[in-house]
Parts: C-alpha cells; structure tokens; sequence
C-alpha cells in the first residue's frame, strides 16, 4: 500500500529523510529508494524560489504529488510535492537500487551492471518509464507509487549535488550500505568504502 498524503504533508527534510528505504514502483519495474535531496522555496537551488509560475505551480499544490521536471532538456527528474499547498517544497529523488524488472530496465538504458541502471536521478527516471506526462500525477495512487520501507537504512547526510546554489545546505540523504548511490558519494560513505 502507498505511503498516504501525510507522509508527505510535513517538513520536506523529514520526508527526505524517511524516504531513504522506501520503494518507487512504475509499471513493472520498481527500485529501493537510497539517495534524495530536499529543495525548499526559501532557497535558490528550488524552483519554488521564484514563485508561483506555471512550472512551478505544482511545488505550490497539495502534497504527495509528482513534480516532474526536464533537465537540461534532456532528463525527467522526479520529485516529491511536500508539506503544505502553498508552500514550495519537495524531494528530488536521486538514486534507487533495482528491485523488479531489472530486464526492461536494462532495455530501456542500454546498460548491464544493476548499479548503473538507477544510480542518478535522469538515470532512474528512464529505467522505471517516468516522463514529464507523469507532472502532477497522484504519488498516493498512482501511476508513480511509493511504498513503504521494508527495513531500517542508515542515512548518512551530505550536501547536496549537480546545483550551483545553496550548496553548502547539508540536505542529501544516501543509504550508507548501498553502492547505488549516485556519485560523488558523501564524504561518511567514501570514507567507509
């Protein structure tokens, strides 16, 4: 059963958080949540900063809905709407580590080694089927959903990665015992590894 809309409707960093180990199933392919980062509109790294526009508009709507996003015109990333309708806020999902259809998601990125199907947020975007049609969509019942964990991961915070704002906020969060966990890893994993 998918995490309800007050899992969402809270503190963004909380939900970042708590997302580490939960799962994102599309379709027939599905992966283990382990890497998120938090976007909030008092900060210029989140597209919420500017206001309300009709991009953004969906960060501003009720909680627990997909905001889905090209980049650099090439890449859907996929993001969490979180805390209250009227506030900009919301998860970007990194990386997952494969657990269902790892064949079509394969297929889908030309790529052999599991640890390279989903270890970037452009990266699992194509091997679970997620496009910008998916912008708006319900994350509490479907077609996008969001599981629950099935254990405790051990998070380990960094800052976060790709953006030349507001980098030095400490709002990335990675599942410590997992090798698909996009890179630059944060300085706990690389040290442990």
């Amino acid at each position: 059963m998918s995490q309800g809309v007050g899992f969402y409707a809270r503190s963004v960093h909380e939900v970042a958080r708590d997302l580490i180990g939960c799962f994102v199933r599309h379709g027939e392919t599905a992966g283990r949540v382990v890497e998120t980062e938090s976007y909030h509109m008092e900060e210029p790294a989140c597209h919420a900063y500017v206001g309300l526009t009709p991009r953004t508009q969906i960060l501003f709507g009720p909680p627990g809905r997909a905001y889905v996003y090209f980049s650099y015109g090439i890449h859907s990333l996929l993001n969490a709407v979180c805390e209250d309708e009227g506030v900009g806020a919301a998860v970007l999902i990194r990386a997952l580590e494969p657990v269902d259809g790892l064949d079509l998601m394969r297929a889908r990125r030309g790529v052999e080694r599991p640890q390279e199907l989903c270890s970037g947020p452009g990266k699992l975007t194509q091997a679970l089927g997620i496009e910008l049609a998916h912008n708006g969509s319900s994350l509490v019942d479907g077609p996008i959903e969001v599981l629950p964990r099935a254990n405790d991961p051990q998070i380990v915070v960094g800052e976060r990665v790709g953006i030349t704002k507001a980098v030095e906020l400490p709002w990335r969060f990675c599942d410590a015992r997992s090798a698909h966990v996009s890179r630059p890893w944060p300085a706990q994993m690389r040290s442990a590894a």
